[in-house]
């Protein structure tokens, strides 16, 4: 059974959008495919989140595909693997904008290829929606054709940093992150955010995610007097290694930070699973377990996922639901508006209260960004079961 979506729109009948309709399209376009530009990580060392979200996006395709597309048209995928790396990105954005002519890019979908790459698109002229989270990326000005179909940074950290203040109530933190973009970024936005909340910082630092020893840094931490570690990365490598170093010194502090540390390729990499115990990372209400429950729509799409024999052990939730969600809102989009960049900046521009899997999304001509910030929650990351978790304790509905 497919999940039922219902998109409203200011200043168009509110309804169920049903993307096999019998619609008509022009009749030069009925057969022609309507070409996306994607640019996952699909490799390279901070892949993990595009591997999750890149199982969504393709489901969704095929989803859509399978039932006739839209309006008849089928939907194609452009994909080029970022490789994790900005260059790729740039790379990569020069053939889908000038050689592909795509109308529309879903990604990247790492910060750090983000940033180099959004304003290429922005000076071709293309609609972008962004899965991203660093909050330079999405600017009405700069980037007018530029959406974020995901939490910014600040509401991302403003949760971590609630938990760790207000919930475990702890006054010296140590913040920690690997060097890419993203990471770079993310301290540089949530330590001030910390102070503000009264929290001590006592260690702040920027490492080489390849770097195999990370015990002087958590000595240095331990020695500050850290009473909670906050790691900000996508590299299930350092994080684990962040982990399993805590681990070896018996240091029974909390971990509260980034998503991927609630991982299924960090599980693996931990050398006990008792390193996972006290561990906090970042979540959306809409993909974690209350009293046991998944809401009913992550619910259904979990079914959906098991049906299609998805893999869901090495990934999560929120990452294959965002790849679904930006799927069905791309075809949404194409079919009340059309496939050229500014129709689908124009609509775009109306959506309202847009139900994903995911999270809810509302976009207006003055803001891009449409994520809740009661949707941003942290979970425990020891109670992993199909790819959600148990919200952390201290939440109430």
């Amino acid at each position: 059974m497919s999940i039922k979506r219902r998109t409203v729109l200011t200043g168009s009948a509110a309804g169920v959008v049903s993307l096999t309709s019998g619609l008509a399209a022009p009749a030069i376009a009925q057969s022609d495919p309507i070409r996306i530009g994607y640019l996952p990580a699909l490799t390279g060392p901070s892949s993990s989140t595009g591997v999750g979200i890149n199982r969504g996006v393709q489901l969704g395709i095929d989803e859509i595909n399978a039932a006739g597309g839209v309006n008849g048209r089928k939907l194609e995928l452009i994909v080029r693997d970022t490789q994790s790396e900005p260059t790729k990105a740039v790379n990569a954005v020069a053939e889908l904008t000038q050689r592909q002519k795509v109308g529309v890019i879903f990604g990247p979908v790492n910060s750090g290829e983000a940033l180099a790459a959004t304003p290429l698109i922005a000076r071709d002229k293309v609609a972008m929606l962004h899965p991203c989270w660093v909050d330079e990326l999405i600017d009405v000005k700069k980037y007018p054709m530029a959406f974020r179909i995901a939490p910014t940074n600040t509401q991302v950290g403003g949760g971590a940093n609630f938990y760790v203040a207000d919930v475990l109530k702890l006054k010296k933190a140590a913040v920690i992150s690997d060097t890419t973009g993203y990471g770079t970024a993310s301290v540089n936005t949530y330590v001030p955010m910390l102070k503000a909340k009264g929290v001590e910082v006592v260690y702040q630092g920027h490492v080489d995610a390849a770097n195999p020893d990370l015990k002087p840094d958590m000595l240095r931490m331990q020695s500050a007097g850290a009473q909670v570690i906050m790691p900000w990365s996508v590299n299930a490598g350092f994080l684990s290694r962040i982990l399993n170093t805590r681990g070896a010194m018996g240091w029974d502090v909390p971990v509260v930070g980034q998503t991927t540390l609630g991982s299924g390729q960090t599980k693996a990499l931990l050398e006990k699973p008792e390193n996972w115990n006290k561990v906090y990372s970042n979540n959306f209400r809409n993909c974690c377990y209350e009293n046991g429950k998944l809401p009913a729509r992550a619910q259904e799409f979990v079914d959906r996922l098991k049906k299609s024999k998805i893999e869901m052990g090495d990934t999560l939730l929120w990452w294959i639901a965002l790849g679904w969600d930006g799927a069905q809102m791309m075809a949404q989009t194409f079919k009340a508006a059309g496939t050229k960049s500014d129709e689908i900046v124009a609509y775009w521009n109306k959506v309202k209260d847009w139900p994903g899997v995911y999270g809810t999304v509302t976009w207006t001509p003055e803001q891009h960004n449409g994520f809740p910030d009661r949707e941003v929650v942290m979970c425990e990351v020891n109670s992993l079961k199909d790819g959600a978790f148990n919200l952390a304790p201290g939440y109430s509905s």
